[in-house]
């Protein structure tokens, strides 16, 4: 299991820029410009011992948790900061955003599609990422059916996916309802021989903290999933937790966080010139 790999490489890499610098670095460094030299790789060991300490406290592994650095709007260069600090799992929102950052970057980076998928992007971005890992955010038969035709006319290996569930019920997200992932995983896997089902994600409300029940929303979707599809739940993953929660969806049992602004600083949108 590649995030295994991912999480091991990074503490041991963080470990021994630790032992040369002295120290540990402090959490203020999160809140600077990323662009400044080593802010993003400290951020990078900073979030993942707090991944360990996460995983102590619910007696699970830091290795069984995949850490995504979600890299939207941030320049190649910050991104190879992150690289060289040992990181090889990235995410971004936007095709456009990935087909132009992953040519410029390592084949050996593992890149996640965590934004909604237009269909009409489904060929540009399998043909423009050969190295891509995973879609997380299948949300219907449609998007699964174009991301079939499109694996198989291009002879690449099965993409592996997550069916992403709106798991608090807010119309602005997108993801099929908690009632409606059994039928879409059941498609996933039963339908898409070129589509390797793997788990669940969700995005879920803004304040994690005084609303846990989305991260159990999830959990009770893989129970159901798990008994549909005859597997265990060590095969179906979660991907729940980002910047502002994370640490309490490892407690609750994520096997996959999207980590974006902890590790790169605030996003850094153009302005939009007047008229």
């Amino acid at each position: 299991m590649y995030q295994r790999r991912c999480i091991q490489n990074n503490l041991e890499e963080g470990k021994r820029e630790s032992e040369e610098k002295g120290g540990e670095t402090s959490d203020s460094g999160m809140a600077t410009s990323a662009a400044m030299d080593g802010v993003a790789a400290d951020a990078l060991r900073t979030v993942l011992n707090r991944v360990q300490q996460a995983a102590d406290r619910s007696g699970r592994v830091a290795q069984s948790v995949r850490v995504v650095a979600v890299s939207k709007t941030k320049p190649v260069s910050v991104l190879r900061q992150v690289y060289d600090a040992g990181h090889r799992c990235f995410g971004e929102n936007y095709v456009q955003e990935i087909v132009e950052k992953a040519p410029q970057l390592p084949e050996d980076i593992e890149w996640h599609f965590i934004g909604n998928l237009q269909s009409n992007k489904v060929k540009p971005l399998l043909t423009g990422v050969p190295n891509l890992a995973m879609v997380e955010t299948v949300d219907d038969e449609k998007i699964a059916n174009h991301l079939e035709r499109a694996v198989a006319s291009i002879g690449r290996k099965p993409l592996k996916v997550m069916v992403q569930v709106n798991t608090s019920g807010e119309t602005s997200k997108s993801g099929v309802e908690p009632s409606g992932c059994v039928e879409l995983a059941k498609h996933v896997s039963l339908k898409c021989p070129n589509l390797e089902f793997c788990g669940l994600m969700t995005i879920g409300m803004l304040d994690y903290t005084s609303t846990p029940e989305n991260f159990k929303t999830l959990a009770n979707c893989r129970s159901e999933v798990c008994k549909a599809l005859g597997i265990t739940e060590e095969q179906c993953e979660l991907s729940m937790g980002m910047s502002g929660d994370f640490e309490l969806a490892i407690e609750m049992g994520s096997t996959n966080v999207r980590i974006g602004s902890t590790i790169f600083g605030p996003r850094e949108y153009k302005k939009k010139e007047s008229t």
